[in-house]
Formats: structure tokens, C-alpha cells, sequence
């Protein structure tokens, strides 16, 4: 895959987001020598405005984050951009049981109206580095909540609680 078809995950606001070339256009900023001000959040908007969806009404939050990716890319030191709210991961590969555990996860979050990010990690090596072997498994804000089996909706609704301090 070309860098210009690539999909970086980015934090935008409150969301992680996937956009398409941003590798590309980070190196196309410094090529064209770019400085890492505001002004470089403009230029990396306008490039990636082309291959990605962003509203009109989100341009300012798209090109914070773009600046923040581009200066990270260059080494300058960034404000922490971890995004509020829940992060919730669920591993497996995509077999029926981790497709729904995600089910279950998004269903809960929506109807208990808990904000955040969930990510499906369906890569092997990224899994294993949580050191979990059974799948599937429910990491809710860096902490292994089960693995290897399917729990009950209550009881996803009572750690994501725990976890956001509700």
C-alpha cells in the first residue's frame, strides 16, 4: 500500500479518527519546509482535506490535530492528546465471539450514554502484547477486563461505569 492510501489513526477532539495519507502529507510538510506553527495545521488541512472527510464546522480541531501530528513528526515536544472519555479495545482476531463483544460494548455505551473511543485489534502481534492468550478479550482504559469468554451486558455496563467514575 502507497503512504498516500494509508490510514493513520489520529485523536480529534474527543474522537480517534482514521485518516487517509496523513503519512504522506507529514512528509510532504517537511519537504516543502513547512514550519510547525499554526500555519502548518492549515497546510496539512488543505492537502488532506482532498482524500478524507472532515466538515466544515470541525476544520479548526482537524488542524489542531494535524499540527500536533506534524510536530511530533519533527520531533517538537506536544501537549498530551489522549482522548476524554473511555478507551475501550476489544481483542480478537474477528470471530463471531470478539464480533460481539464489540456488539455488546457499543450497545451498552449507547444506551447508558457513556463517551469514548472502541477499537477492534485484530492484529496478532499488537494482541499479544497485552499478554492475553484466549480471545475475546475487554481492555477498558489500559486494564484487562476478561478474557476468553463473553460477559454479560451488566457486567460490561459496571466496569465501563467504574472506569469513567460514574
Amino acid at each position: 500500500m502507497a503512504k498516500e492510501d494509508e490510514v493513520s489513526k489520529i485523536s480529534v477532539g474527543n474522537f480517534t479518527v482514521g485518516i487517509v495519507g496523513l503519512k504522506a502529507a507529514l512528509e510532504q510538510a517537511a519537504q516543502a519546509g513547512v514550519s510547525p506553527d499554526d500555519k502548518g495545521g492549515e497546510y496539512l488541512l488543505k492537502v488532506l482535506k482532498s482524500k478524507n472527510y472532515i466538515p466544515d464546522t470541525s476544520e479548526p480541531e482537524y488542524a489542531r490535530a494535524f499540527l500536533r501530528e506534524y510536530k511530533k513528526s519533527k520531533g517538537v515536544p506536544v501537549e498530551s492528546d489522549k482522548p476524554q472519555g473511555l478507551e475501550v479495545k476489544i481483542l480478537g482476531p474477528g470471530c463471531i465471539n470478539c464480533d460481539k463483544l464489540e456488539q455488546i460494548v457499543y450497545k451498552v455505551m449507547s444506551m447508558a450514554s457513556l463517551p469514548g473511543t472502541v477499537e477492534h485489534v485484530r492484529d496478532l502481534n499488537e494482541i499479544a502484547s497485552y499478554g492475553i492468550v484466549p480471545v475475546p478479550a475487554l481492555v477498558i482504559n489500559g486494564r484487562i477486563k476478561c478474557a476468553g469468554r463473553l460477559p454479560v451486558e451488566k457486567q460490561v455496563l459496571q466496569w465501563l461505569k467504574e472506569a469513567g467514575g460514574q
